[in-house]
């Protein structure tokens, strides 16, 4: 690989087989700050083993759909509908909706270009959304990869005037579980979709389970093409048990939040400039970060470059037991 290239395979988080490939010399196990995820996962129940050895009973995936309501703030469990990632939520949306035109305030999360290929896409600072006149428009928020956020009245206020124009609004809050005062799921308005994301603040992003909330229509729809199992029995359960956990957010929240200060004292010290983030990620830039994502690399750390912007790097959150780990391949780098 030359130095200072990182590979095309890291321009997604958590590709550690590709990791490997590229620096097979690299110290084990590798230390995986590529994603924005929990690194202190919620412990606790999963699905019982006679849970496994049945098919997922609907009931159970109604139960689901209603804790989630309680804990998002939604009134009407039925505009809620779980799905296996909000990835594959976003990914079946185009197919629902059905637009010629689409706004994507960016740059952001690449798979929301990729999932409206088949209309005109646009990429749009996020400081003109007030101005899209097109027939969907996408923010996500806070912003994957730095940080943006739009207050929730004034989304709302969008997602209303969007409406009253036959305008959709999809707000993708992957990551607003640990910053909640900016969730809009809880607007019961037409033409207003919100994705939201298990895994990231969970720290169970192999649950592969995530929830889209919409309207009564939108709503069924999804249902119709999702099929009558669209998630697993571990899934469900956890879903269930966490989404009920209320204390357990409570005190992970400002947890995250400390973190993230932890880590940014970190970067500054060892030459970066901090550009965004949230609780869960932090952006950092320094003029050399692709020769500094190659050394990292090396070092059996791996973190996340950009093709459109080559000083950016994004870090996750260390493992408890990591700190040490990171800090020496950092201080290396100064």
């Amino acid at each position: 690989m030359a130095r200072g290239t990182p590979p095309a395979a890291f321009r997604h988080g958590g590709r550690l087989a590709e990791a490997a490939a590229a620096f097979p010399d690299a110290p084990k196990p590798w230390i995986d700050l590529s994603t924005g995820i929990n690194p202190r996962s919620w412990r606790g129940s999963r699905a019982p083993a006679a849970a496994l050895r049945r098919l997922p009973d609907p009931a159970d995936l109604a139960a689901l759909e209603a804790t989630a309501a309680r804990a998002f703030g939604v009134a009407d469990p039925a505009r809620v509908v779980a799905v296996p990632g909000s990835e594959a939520g976003l990914r079946l949306l185009p197919g629902l909706i059905g637009a010629a035109t689409v706004d994507i305030a960016g740059p952001t999360y690449g798979s929301h270009v990729q999932a409206w290929a088949g209309a005109t896409v646009a990429v749009i600072p996020r400081a003109v959304l007030a101005d899209s006149a097109a027939d969907v428009l996408v923010v996500v928020n806070p912003n994957n990869p730095d940080g943006a956020t739009t207050d929730a009245k004034a989304l709302a206020a969008l997602a209303e005037r969007r409406a009253d124009r036959g305008q959709w609004l999809i707000v993708d809050e992957a990551f607003v579980e640990a910053a909640p005062h900016l969730s809009v799921a809880n607007q019961a308005v037409d033409r207003l979709v919100v994705l939201r994301s298990f895994g990231k603040v969970y720290g169970l992003p192999g649950a592969r389970l995530g929830f889209v909330v919409a309207d009564p229509a939108i709503a069924a729809g999804l249902r119709a093409r999702l099929g009558d199992w669209p998630l697993s029995a571990d899934a469900i359960a956890l879903g269930r048990a966490t989404y009920a956990d209320a204390a357990w957010r409570a005190r992970t929240v400002p947890w995250l939040h400390g973190q993230a200060q932890r880590l940014d004292g970190l970067l500054r010290a060892t030459g970066f400039e901090i550009v965004g983030g949230t609780s869960l990620f932090r952006l950092a830039a320094a003029p050399d970060a692709a020769e500094r994502f190659a050394r990292l690399a090396a070092a059996g750390v791996l973190t996340r470059p950009f093709d459109y912007a080559p000083t950016w790097l994004r870090f996750g959150l260390p493992e408890a037991g990591d700190w040490a780990r990171v800090r020496a391949a950092l201080e290396d780098l100064a």
